[in-house]
């Protein structure tokens, strides 16, 4: 059946519910299509369940933490009980997603999209037109061209595990191997850490990345860096992982091989060529406007869209916002990034805002540079965290909060203040002046700028 609609989007994640929701509030005849169930990554098999597992692994960690400081008797995750627990988040989510969309006057499709037309994609037996369509379909694990390859298990499949093995073995050492490889090893299992190359999580300070990995092995977790992983072989419960090293060839023997080696955007089997959508290997190129640079019928937003943002839900949401934005009103919205932050959930977390100083010095900008190891401040002594630091770039002259760097208790919510700084362009005389509550992280602020 051919149906017309003013814009459909293809994927129900941040980005696409976000620009779905609002195009149709605005009057427009909208429909939207996933293949899965709706709700996207962040909901059903990213931040949120992820966001549940890392609260267990904190109260496990700060209990050894605080041995011999007041608290005492063992704790322990009770694996099965913990994912019946975050089921209650994420079962629930895409009906939940669905029927706000059809509340809204949104309609509502299933299957796989792809496209047969500039203007026209085919879901099953059905063929919608569009004036405008939005390519929100995410990403996917990157395929890593390993014999093997299809024994590695994937985050969202870690996610659902009933039983936690008792060895894991990470490919990759990004933001999925920290993060989980934390939660595993305060859960019991014995957790190894594969990375290619030189440095894990290159995007953050290396200062910091190098604290927290001291951290990383005190937890117990082997973090291999010049690994490359060539070969996976076995069966579940009997695996043997051959990677490529400094010494040689290395075996490593696993119950479970997890994929943590980056992602890709999702839109391989969207035969975008045959709509002329060009793509590079970040995703669909668009212009600052989030328009194809190629089709101007199309739009793309968060992981499916080669942007310049980052990976992440907040990004995920602001860019579905602009795209639905220049939908409405044409293209007078362009991409603005300052103060993008990140974060990756280790434990302590570790936390990313604005540039680096690599960044700071290939923009010619002139700054100084703050930092100390904070663990035996009070907010770091408090909980006994021993990884606890902070570098922070401020602009000469102008007091510009340039990008700030943490890592240790509160690191996440601490990185929000510093993202809100940057962007409401607060400098640092006004964050010394601030009357925060004390004693908190946030009171922190006034010593660091």
């Amino acid at each position: 059946m051919k149906k017309s609609f003013d814009v459909v989007v293809i994927g129900t994640g941040e980005a696409g519910s976000t620009v779905a929701a609002r195009c149709q509030a605005a009057g427009r005849n909208v429909a939207i299509v996933d293949s899965r169930p709706y709700g996207g990554t962040c909901g059903l098999r990213g931040c949120d369940p992820k966001k549940v597992l890392v609260g267990a692994a904190e109260i496990i960690d700060r209990r050894s933490r605080m041995q011999g400081r007041g608290v005492t008797g063992d704790l322990r995750i009770d694996w099965p009980e913990l994912i019946r627990f975050k089921a209650t988040f994420t079962d629930p989510f895409p009906r939940q997603q669905e029927e706000m969309l059809v509340k809204e006057g949104v309609e509502t499709f299933h299957g796989r999209a792809r496209f047969v037309g500039e203007r026209s994609i085919e879901v099953g037996q059905d063929v919608l037109d569009a004036a405008n369509l939005v390519v929100a379909t995410g990403a996917w694990p990157r395929k890593l061209g390993i014999p093997g390859e299809e024994h590695l298990t994937r985050s969202d499949q870690f996610l659902d595990l009933q039983e936690l093995p008792r060895r894991i073995v990470f490919v990759g050492g990004g933001y999925i191997a920290f993060e989980f490889g934390h939660i595993a090893a305060r859960a019991g299992a014995t957790v190894t850490i594969l990375q290619q190359g030189d440095r894990p999580l290159k995007q953050f300070d290396q200062d910091l990345v190098a604290r927290l990995l001291v951290r990383t092995h005190d937890a117990g977790i082997d973090v291999r860096t010049g690994a490359q992983v060539t070969g996976v072989e076995g069966t579940p419960g009997n695996f043997r992982v051959t990677a490529a090293t400094d010494s040689g060839s290395e075996v490593f023997e696993a119950d479970m091989v997890v994929h943590a080696a980056g992602r890709a955007p999702e839109i391989d089997d969207l035969d975008l060529s045959t709509a002329g959508i060009e793509v590079d290997r970040h995703g669909i190129r668009v212009d600052d406007y989030l328009r194809s640079v190629s089709n101007p019928a199309v739009y793309a937003a968060g992981d499916a869209a080669s942007s310049g943002g980052l990976p992440e839900t907040p990004f995920a949401q602001y860019e579905g916002g602009l795209v639905a934005e220049n939908l409405l009103n044409g293209d007078q919205h362009t991409t603005d990034y300052r103060g993008r932050a990140s974060v990756v959930y280790s434990i302590p977390a570790l936390g990313a805002v604005g540039m680096t100083e690599q960044e700071a010095r290939a923009e010619g900008l002139s700054f100084d540079v703050k930092q100390a190891d904070t663990s035996s401040w009070y907010s770091a002594r408090r909980v006994a965290e021993p990884a606890s630091m902070y570098k922070v770039l401020i602009e000469k002259g102008s007091g510009r909060i340039l990008g700030a760097h943490l890592l240790g208790p509160e690191a996440d919510e601490f990185s929000n203040l510093f993202a809100l700084a940057i962007r409401a362009d607060i400098r640092a005389d006004a964050l010394r002046e601030a009357l925060f509550v004390y004693p908190t992280q946030a009171s922190n602020m006034a010593w660091m700028v």
